[in-house]
C-alpha cells in the first residue's frame, strides 16, 4: 500500500486487525523485511504498520532535499490521516530520530515507545576527526581549479577517502538529505518526551554507542534502559526471542 502526501509516495504494509495499533520505524537503509520475525509474533495482538523510507525498498526518493523534521512530519500526517490513536511505537536506529521528534517536538500522543539502539545524539568529534575534516575541506577547494572532465573523478576519490560507507552507497540526490539527518542533534527534545520509553541497547554497538542510550535514559522523564551484553547495533536480530519478551512485558505492564 502507498500513502501519498505532496511529493511523497510512502510504501507501507499493514498486519493484524486489532484495536491496539503499533508503528515500526526501521533504521536507515533497512526495509520492513528485517522485522518479519517480530511482526509474525506481534500481529496477533496489534494492528501493525511498517514502512519503507524514501529511497529504500518500494519507496522512491523525491526530487528534493529534506530534513529529519520532514520525515517526522510525514509520519505525523500519516498517523493523523489514518486516525491511528495513541499508537505503540518500536523504532530502531534512524527510526529513533523520527520517534523522538514525534513525541518530543510534534507532541504526537504515543501509548508506549521502544527505542532499539536509537540514533539522535550527535557525537562529539575527536581530534583525529577534526583534523580529517580540515584536510577534506582544503582538498575540496582544489576541485574548482581542475578541468571539468577531472572534477568528477577527483570528487569520487575524495568521497572514497573521507566519507562513511553509508554515504558512499547513496545516489547523489540523497546525499544532502543524509547530511541533514546525521548532523541534527535531537538531545534538546528528549526532556519533552511524555511517553513511557524502554531503551534496549547493545553494549557493543559501534554505530550508536551505549553512551547514547545512557544519555537518553537520563534525559527522557519516564524511561528505563536495558543493556544487552555482547549485543551490537542490530540486537533485535541477534537476540530476537529475548527482545520480543522484553517488548511484550513492557507493552503489557
Amino acid at each position: 500500500m502507498y500513502y501519498k502526501k505532496k511529493e511523497f509516495s510512502l510504501y507501507y504494509e499493514k498486519y493484524g486487525k486489532n484495536k491496539k495499533n503499533l508503528l515500526i520505524l526501521p533504521g536507515w537503509g533497512d526495509t520492513r523485511k528485517t522485522f518479519k520475525a517480530l511482526i509474525d509474533q506481534l500481529k496477533k495482538d496489534y494492528t501493525i504498520y511498517i514502512f519503507d523510507y524514501p529511497g529504500f525498498g518500494n519507496t522512491s526518493f523525491p526530487d528534493c532535499d529534506f530534513t529529519i523534521y520532514d520525515y517526522a512530519f510525514l509520519f505525523k500526517n500519516f498517523i493523523e490521516e489514518k486516525k491511528i490513536e495513541n499508537p505503540y511505537v518500536i523504532a530502531h536506529s534512524f527510526g529513533g530520530r523520527i520517534a523522538i521528534l514525534l513525541s518530543g517536538y510534534y507532541q504526537v500522543p504515543i501509548s508506549k515507545l521502544v527505542l532499539l539502539d536509537a540514533a539522535g545524539i550527535r557525537p562529539k568529534k575527536k581530534l583525529c576527526q577534526l583534523i580529517k575534516q580540515t584536510i577534506y575541506k582544503f582538498l575540496k577547494k582544489i576541485k574548482f581549479f581542475l578541468p571539468t572532465r577531472k572534477k568528477e573523478i577527483y570528487q569520487k576519490w575524495l568521497l572514497k577517502i573521507f566519507s562513511s560507507p553509508d554515504y558512499q552507497l547513496l545516489p547523489p540526490k540523497m546525499m544532502k538529505t543524509f547530511q541533514n539527518v546525521v548532523h541534527e542533534n535531537l538531545e534538546q527534545y528528549l526532556s519533552n518526551m511524555e511517553v513511557e520509553t524502554l531503551l534496549i541497547w547493545g553494549e557493543e554497538d559501534l554505530d550508536t554507542p551505549i553512551s547514547d542510550g545512557i544519555l537518553m535514559d537520563e534525559k527522557i522523564p519516564s524511561s528505563a534502559l536495558i543493556r544487552i551484553p555482547h549485543g551490537g547495533h542490530f540486537c533485535y536480530l541477534e537476540y530476537p526471542l529475548f527482545i520480543l519478551q522484553l517488548i511484550h512485558q513492557f507493552f503489557n505492564a
